[in-house]
């Protein structure tokens, strides 16, 4: 079967600001809360690591883009750091930091790459987190506020915006389980935090339909869960997970509904949302972005708080350095899942790809990262999958460009096509650079190319 992919389809790599950029208080921007996170020793960063430096992007940003056309790339999707542009979160711009972004974007749209900022990716301004941050319901408004100076500021040239990155993990980790920035632990906080969000992402919608004139959309990681068994307890519990992690988010947005899971979920921390709240989260988007890394099968377990679920760990499976069941088929499936439940709209893969314990370097050419390669021609073969099922999905980014700052994981994980040395920050092409970029090439045709070796990873179930 040909694997050619539409007319048009977007291929592309993804980034963060905080875990590429360095410089974070370069030329006036203001501390976000990852910088703050990551320089207090009373938290868990491996390494002590920090985004001091990262991958230096701020200061290579144009060798960076002559890098991605040499790669190939269509599309470049990146994070804005909300605190370069507005220090104090609202009010003053920072010139310097918006001048920045539209250098990068100039650049791109010179090399035909497609610019796909984010507005949000977890760097919240440390001067909003002083005054309660995602658990202060002006936020909304401070949002809109500063997704308004980037519209104003460079609409002309971005054709396509997305508000949230993955809110779950803002909420999950930063409130619930206190390992990603701010690091509170609080159920009450998480409950407060996702309502927050989803109201924030509308207000950034709001503000783009006052003033845009192309396409917004949110970027949603969605993680299938499978129940470990047909008894009804497992059932129940891939349930609760399900509303939790994908259903929590994607349903006030696109349903104006929140699961009724979620109520057993955070007990007495769950307050049901007010009919504006509902209003306001559910903006009609003109795309939805699609992160998918694995799936999870789960079982009931009273102990595990507060879902009453815990995953199961499958013998066997091929597992990536982060501990992810490598399953493509359930990418195929939560594509044609989402389509079932939230109906025709547009999506992208935003983000999708894999940390290896890559060779230190080879001596016959580019670093040999065959799992990543077998890895990345076995999803986007699942891409295709759910394409010819009907699913309109119309672009693929591959996680990530370069090896970063994987967050609270600090450095020792690398996610990229690119290699990155830390000491000298020289950029290396890896051989799944080359098999993204003969992809691209033949608009997927090339992913037969280890089709052999992919199958091994194809599994089904």
């Amino acid at each position: 079967m040909s694997r050619t992919f539409p007319d048009r389809f977007l291929w592309g790599a993804a980034t963060a600001a905080y875990q590429v950029e360095g410089s974070p208080l370069a030329d006036g921007a203001g501390a976000s809360i990852w910088h703050r996170f990551t320089h207090d020793p009373r938290l868990m960063i491996a390494s002590g690591d920090t985004g001091d430096v990262a991958c230096d992007h701020y200061n290579r940003m144009e060798g960076d883009v002559e890098l991605m056309k040499q790669l190939g790339l269509q599309a470049y999707r990146f994070s804005i750091s909300w605190s370069r542009i507005l220090p104090e979160g609202t009010g003053r711009v920072n010139q310097a930091g918006l001048d920045f972004y539209r250098r990068l974007v100039d650049r791109l749209n010179d090399a035909g790459i497609v610019p796909l900022p984010t507005l949000y990716h977890w760097d919240l301004p440390a001067a909003l987190d002083d005054r309660g941050g995602w658990l202060n319901r002006d936020v909304a408004e401070w949002f809109g506020e500063y997704a308004a100076v980037m519209y104003r500021a460079l609409d002309g040239e971005v054709r396509r915006w997305a508000t949230l990155n993955e809110p779950w993990v803002v909420a999950d980790g930063g409130y619930l389980n206190g390992v990603l920035a701010p690091g509170h632990r609080s159920i009450f906080e998480c409950a407060i935090a996702s309502r927050n969000l989803m109201r924030a992402h509308g207000r950034a919608v709001q503000a783009y339909r006052e003033t845009g004139r192309h396409e917004v959309g949110v970027v949603f990681n969605i993680e299938p869960k499978y129940p470990a068994s047909d008894r009804p307890e497992d059932v129940a519990a891939a349930a609760r997970a399900d509303a939790y992690m994908n259903r929590q988010y994607a349903d006030p947005a696109l349903l104006g509904a929140c699961p009724p899971e979620l109520r057993d979920v955070y007990g007495e921390a769950w307050e049901d949302w007010s009919a504006d709240d509902l209003a306001l989260a559910c903006q009609p988007v003109d795309f939805v972005g699609i992160n998918y890394y694995t799936r999870s099968v789960v079982r009931a377990s009273e102990s595990a708080w507060p879902l009453r679920a815990e995953a199961v760990v499958q013998e066997g499976a091929q597992h990536t350095e982060t501990g992810w069941e490598v399953f493509p088929p359930a990418m195929t499936r939560t594509l044609l899942w989402f389509r079932e439940r939230y109906g025709e709209i547009p999506l992208y893969i935003m983000e999708n790809g894999a940390a290896f314990a890559d060779p230190a370097s080879s001596a016959d050419g580019p670093i040999a990262d065959e799992d990543r390669c077998r890895y990345l021609a076995a999803h986007i073969g699942a891409v295709h999958d759910a394409i010819a099922a009907g699913v309109d999905v119309r672009g693929y980014m591959v996680w990530s460009l370069f090896d970063n700052l994987e967050w609270a994981l600090g450095y020792a994980k690398r996610f990229g096509i690119v290699h990155v040395d830390y000491d000298t920050l020289a950029r290396t092409p890896k051989k799944s650079a080359d098999l993204y970029r003969r992809i691209v090439e033949s608009n997927g045709a090339a992913i037969g190319d280890v089709s052999s070796s992919a199958s091994k990873i194809s599994g089904a179930g």
